[in-house]
């Protein structure tokens, strides 16, 4: 979706190469890029010296109390990539409010492809490992679309296509995402606490008031986003959630005398950050996987769910869901875009990436089996990256 260009004042040459480099990274070719770059170091790292990677990624760190000792990977899964679904939760709450999934007939369409798009790939995943991909929750792994990596793909190949194919992929990845974040929140809660977790609930409500009346000086903001953080971690709810909760608090409509809204100011400042930083930084940590793990990964029936759930059932469920809108008459195609570009959409669907290889670590305790699962992810969106971005190249020179 467009950022909002923000008059920055006067500048230096400095200022200037700073908004030219956060202007870079607000392109959504380049978080595709990033991701795949990081994605080759991890593995390139993981093979060539793995006993650095290991002990670097599992070096614990952080004061004891309130369980916040954790291992440096998981102080960017459960930390910094906090700030990834704080933009993820704005963008949603704007497209809700404000955006194309504003009103119930714009969002039908790619609700229903959404839904079709998490139904049938963990129903898929449970059938193909049968059974298995119940334990820990490692159906819900091929639930997620990856939205940076979908859209890169997307402005690489299908720049000329309607401007409704675009809406129509952001829009289902939005819905699919904030499903995916629900089912971290309910399945990998673990030992909750209440009352940690009311103060946390509290602290949100704090940001919300001081987002409301516009008193957000940083002094006041930081200390409480992060305190929120903290006890929303120690209430035993994955951390992550604190950022959907507080993007979803955070206002997406311009006040008086405003001239962009709060949401839009941070989505500003924290989106380059999030696309250039941390989500790099997470594939960094997640994605080193040993050459070794593809021959045994091919054998586990977790791994052949996940990995059938994302190439074939994303794209049944994903066309499927969108199919029923259509034929129920809940809503109609976007203007110019036929059946034929929606299959590209469906494919780039099964590209999992950044949710799903979430998922797959919070599965399980057993690094085999989470190492299976992050394979078979990485090898689906790989796979279905390539597939979407040929067809992507044919509806092109069928719409030029």
């Amino acid at each position: 979706m467009p950022r909002p260009s923000l008059p920055f004042g006067r500048s230096n040459g400095k200022d200037e190469r700073s908004e030219s480099l956060a202007e870079f990274l607000r392109e959504e070719t380049t978080g595709g890029k990033l991701l795949l770059a990081a994605t080759a170091i991890a593995l390139l790292w993981a093979n060539l010296a793995p006993g650095a990677y290991e002990q670097i990624w599992g070096a614990e760190l952080g004061p004891h109390w309130l369980h916040l000792h954790l291992p440096v990977a998981a102080w960017v899964s459960d930390g910094l990539l906090a700030v990834f679904f704080f933009v993820a939760g704005m963008e949603v709450k704007r497209e809700l409010t404000v955006g194309e999934l504003a009103g119930w007939r714009a969002a039908a369409l790619p609700l229903l492809a959404a839904a079709g798009g998490m139904i049938v790939p963990a129903l898929v995943a449970l059938a193909v490992s049968g059974g298995r991909a119940a334990d820990g929750g490692a159906w819900a792994v091929p639930v997620a679309t990856d939205i940076a990596f979908a859209l890169g793909v997307l402005a690489l190949a299908g720049s000329a296509l309607p401007a409704g194919v675009r809406v129509l992929l952001l829009s289902m990845a939005v819905i699919d995402d904030l499903g995916a974040i629900a089912l971290i929140a309910v399945l990998f809660t673990q030992g909750l606490n209440l009352l940690w977790l009311l103060a946390g609930l509290a602290l949100c409500g704090a940001y919300w008031l001081a987002q409301r009346h516009r008193r957000t000086p940083l002094p006041l903001m930081i200390p409480l986003v992060v305190a929120a953080w903290v006890c929303i971690h120690a209430s035993g709810v994955h951390a992550t959630v604190t950022g959907v909760l507080l993007g979803l608090l955070t206002p997406v409509v311009a006040g008086p005398g405003e001239k962009e809204s709060p949401a839009e100011r941070l989505e500003h400042r924290l989106h380059p950050i999030s696309a250039g930083l941390i989500v790099p930084l997470f594939a960094l940590a997640a994605a080193g996987i040993g050459l070794g793990a593809i021959g045994t990964a091919v054998s586990d029936p977790i791994a052949q769910g996940i990995f059938f759930g994302l190439l074939v059932g994303k794209v049944v469920g994903i066309f499927g869901g969108a199919y029923l809108a259509v034929r129920l008459r809940l809503a109609s195609l976007p203007s110019g875009v036929g059946w034929a570009d929606v299959l590209p959409v469906a494919v780039l669907g099964g590209i999992g990436y950044t949710v799903s290889l979430l998922i797959a670590r919070l599965t399980t305790d057993d690094p085999v089996a989470a190492e299976h699962a992050a394979t078979s992810v990485l090898a689906a969106s790989f796979i279905a990256s390539a597939v979407g971005l040929v067809l992507l190249r044919l509806r092109t020179r069928a719409h030029s």
